[in-house]
């Protein structure tokens, strides 16, 4: 009887201890969880600020910006005001 008793104690600190350890476990996997989501939840904004740069990059006016800042183009009509020292 004494030894039935000895093992039932021993069983329930073996289960107290790995239950421990399993809340533990899932504290961390539940925050790396709520880590990831965020993670994702900013890659879908950055997805869909690409997206919308690369729709924008397609317009006739992000075509005249580029044309005008990095070539200097102007139209023909155009006046050009340079700032003098």
């Amino acid at each position: 009887m004494m030894i039935a008793a000895f093992a039932i104690i021993i069983l329930i600190v073996v289960v107290g201890t790995n239950s421990i350890s399993l809340k533990q476990k899932e504290e961390n996997y539940a925050a790396r969880e709520k880590e990831l989501l965020e993670l994702i939840e900013q890659e879908e904004k950055r997805a869909a600020e690409l997206e919308e740069f690369a729709t924008y990059t397609k317009t006739k006016k992000y075509a005249e910006e580029v044309a005008k800042d990095k070539l200097g183009l102007v139209y023909e009509n155009e006046i050009i005001f340079q700032e003098v020292d």
